[in-house]
């Protein structure tokens, strides 16, 4: 696998944004059969997803990965830590990850692009299906759940802007972390650590909790910023704007707590299926938590990824 960085130029707000390519080696595939453009999740960073492209470049994909604005390398340099943006957070991450889609389709002209996103980063996922979802060749939703499943979604916007108002926006909330991945873990009790909830291998817990671009807490903005985007991604309007032939892959772990004991994992894929999608595939890993790719069967989870994208993507076309 041939790796190397990107850096896009800076935004009209400052922003400059990090991330990786990582390329098959020419005598695997030349060209490259198709790309992967992957959206990370809240409190971690892209250079976490260098595993899973050491098994996609080995099977001739390349994959394009890129930090958001206050998180990895995009967030080392003078930015607040879990921090978007004054304004429009929600909207800039994804003009950002629409620039780093137009690096992808100049280096790789003519490949079809698959989006990868991961948790928070599926939810900037769903957005992009229904405003450029035509781009895309196939998408994958990971540790995903339908924006509206959670019925305290709504105290939990209220709740956000109290906080933002009570400490400041670039600031964290020890309540809204509490709320969150509070309780995630417990689940998982008595849990070992704070973030049992990540997946069964202790030894990949550890890594997160020892990576210090990992597990930090959010600002109280970049939590409205994302409370605030969820309700638009389960409505009509916008599920029917997604391209209908498109193979969408909604993949999770059987024990995520994020999905509410897998009512939102299902009212998710069910909203896609409702709104005439026609190739959506759904897969869950039994006894497994939020993070497939850092999970006991992580090998198992990329070698199916690589075996959708051949037989769906590819295969159709």
């Amino acid at each position: 696998m041939q790796e190397t960085s990107f850096s896009l130029p800076e935004t009209d707000d400052g922003v400059v944004v990090q991330g990786y390519r990582w390329l098959p080696e020419p005598e695997v595939a030349a060209p490259v059969r198709a790309t992967v453009q992957v959206a990370h999740g809240l409190a971690e960073h892209c250079a976490r997803y260098r595993r899973m492209a050491e098994g996609l470049t080995a099977r001739g994909f390349a994959v394009y990965a890129s930090d958001h604005r206050g998180h990895g390398r995009t967030g080392a340099e003078g930015a607040a830590r879990g921090f978007f943006a004054e304004r429009d957070g929600w909207g800039r991450v994804l003009e950002d990850l629409a620039r780093v889609g137009d690096l992808v389709a100049r280096e790789q002209p003519g490949v079809p692009r698959v989006l990868f996103g991961h948790s928070m980063g599926s939810y900037l996922a769903q957005q992009v299906l229904f405003e450029r979802g035509e781009e895309f060749a196939g998408a994958v939703l990971s540790g995903s759940s339908s924006g509206v499943s959670n019925p305290l979604a709504p105290i939990g916007r209220v709740v956000a802007r109290a906080e933002r108002w009570r400490v400041g926006p670039k600031k964290p909330s020890a309540l809204l972390t509490k709320l969150s991945f509070g309780e995630f873990n417990k689940a998982f009790e008595p849990a070992r650590t704070a973030y049992d909830w990540l997946s069964r291998d202790p030894a990949e817990v550890d890594r997160y909790i020892a990576d210090p671009w990992c597990g930090f807490e959010a600002s109280t903005q970049l939590w409205v910023d994302l409370l605030n985007a969820l309700p638009g991604l389960a409505l009509p309007e916008n599920l029917a704007r997604v391209p209908r032939a498109m193979p969408l892959y909604v993949v999770s772990g059987e024990r995520d707590p994020i999905h509410s004991k897998l009512k939102g994992f299902r009212m998710l894929v069910d909203a896609y299926r409702d709104h005439g999608m026609l190739r959506v595939y759904d897969k869950l890993y039994q006894g497994a938590r939020h993070e497939l790719l850092n999970e006991t069967h992580r090998d198992e989870v990329t070698r199916d990824l690589a075996a959708w994208i051949e037989e769906a993507v590819l295969g159709a076309r």
